[in-house]
């Protein structure tokens, strides 16, 4: 078997002039290849089963492009992250969540009408049904909020029966605005509730991210207002993590809606999927390291642990499986974490203390810059986070508020693409062949 590629000039997903060609068992074949706005050309094998009997084999997916995306762009070897062809670091550093949750749902930045009508459709949806308040009491005071936020947002289809047909445009919108509008609402009221203290309301007069902080952490009893700057570094977080391409719970997303199953469900669906430690959970894993290190004393001993190819410790945090540069991401939220570190003062955290010289170490250590094992975005939200006064059971949670938009534009863009249709992996079979039953007095 061998394949080989016939370039025969410039080709788009409409334009077909390159080719590629696979031999097998004497018999030649030819696929046609794809060339995206940028990254990696594809090859359609899409005929593959019905022209040769054969499918493909890829474990995870790492070599396949399973659709056809406008969204985002991800090019690990240069470090780079486009969401809608505009750079990470330029959102983050001139704009503002609900500006990039516009982009990326509509393709466009907005402008400034476009902007205030957004913003006031996002800010009168933000409380939720009344009788949800009631709801969140069927679960455990106990319970994990990543639980409560897949039964949560899957229950909202109980409740909004006017957003769930998808083939109705309108109703995909209100739908879609729903979501960003009411999950940092939910994430609040499950974090609330994990606590023992009441529910508080969303306010109108604040910003997205202000507006959270003030339900986590506002009381009855007080007045409570944000501080700007951990208002701007929750933001930010939320910039960062907004979309991610075709990873694991934007795949999941993508397969339930492939089924047209309603948008609440497939969101749902999508925070299971996040919740997955190998996931979401990574900044959990390492601030759990920092903790485990214990004193800044330690951290040499760690270090040397880290550079033994024998010793199963690994620095959590350092390196990532897409990006192979530095992570674009991290530069803006080491910004941000040395931002708030100082606003809520480092030396109240040991904690914090050890992250900082780590980092340090890391990023001049010839051991993890020869092998560009450089700090990545969840070494620093997991600090920031830490110093905003969330628990880590909450992080994952906040993770999903941020990720609620990519879901619901790639979710979007999914039912809209004429070419959709459910997905069906297949899979290499390994077990036994057909064989007959026996009967049960007739079996040794």
């Amino acid at each position: 078997m061998s394949l080989s590629g016939d370039f025969k000039g410039p080709a788009s997903a409409t334009d077909n002039q390159k080719s590629a060609t696979l031999t097998l068992d004497g018999k030649t074949y030819e696929f046609p290849v794809y060339q995206g706005s940028v990254g990696p050309d594809v090859i359609d094998i899409s005929s593959l089963y019905k022209d040769t009997g054969c499918f493909t084999f890829d474990p995870g997916f790492t070599s396949t492009a399973s659709c056809e995306s406008k969204i985002t762009f991800i090019d690990g070897e240069k470090g780079i992250l486009l969401y809608r062809g505009y750079p990470i670091d330029q959102l983050a550093e001139n704009g503002h969540f609900l500006e990039t949750c516009y982009l990326l749902l509509y393709g466009e930045l907005p402008s400034k009408a476009e902007m205030e009508d957004f913003e006031q459709r996002v800010t009168r949806h933000t409380m939720v049904h009344e009788q949800m308040n009631r709801f969140f009491t069927g679960f455990r005071r106990d319970a994990h909020p990543m639980a409560i936020m897949v039964g949560v947002v899957g229950a909202l289809s109980a409740f909004y029966h006017d957003s769930t047909d998808i083939s109705d445009p309108k109703q995909r919108e209100i739908a879609a605005i729903r979501m960003i509008a009411k999950m940092p609402t939910i994430a609040a009221m499950a974090y609330k509730y994990s606590i023992g203290q009441p529910f508080v309301y969303p306010r109108n007069d604040l910003d997205y991210a202000a507006n959270f902080l003030h339900m986590c952490f506002a009381v009855p009893c007080e007045d409570y207002e944000p501080d700007p700057v951990l208002a701007a570094a929750m933001d930010n977080i939320f910039i960062l993590h907004a979309d991610h391409e075709q990873n694991a719970s934007t795949s999941t997303v993508r397969l339930a809606g492939s089924s047209a199953a309603n948008p609440f469900a497939c969101i749902s669906a999508g925070i299971a999927s996040l919740w997955g430690p190998a996931h979401g959970g990574a900044n959990e894993a390492a601030l759990k390291m920092l903790e485990e290190i214990g004193s800044v004393d330690n951290i040499p001993a760690y270090v040397k642990r880290a550079k033994d190819k024998d010793d199963p410790f690994r620095l959590m945090g350092f390196g990532h499986r897409v990006y192979k540069n530095y992570d674009p991401r991290a530069k803006i939220m080491q910004q941000n974490c040395h931002e708030v570190l100082e606003a809520v003062g480092v030396d109240k955290d040991p904690t914090l203390q050890i992250a900082r010289k780590l980092e340090k170490i890391a990023l001049e250590d010839d051991y993890f810059v020869e092998r560009k094992l450089y700090p990545n975005i969840d070494f620093y939200s997991g600090i920031t986070l830490r110093a905003l006064g969330f628990p880590t059971s909450m992080f994952t949670v906040l993770f999903a508020v941020a990720r609620t938009v990519g879901w619901i534009a790639q979710w979007r863009e999914m039912i809209e693409d004429p070419e959709q249709r459910i997905g069906r992996p297949r899979q290499l079979y390994t077990g036994s062949a057909e064989r007959p039953y026996v009967p049960v007095e007739k079996r040794g």
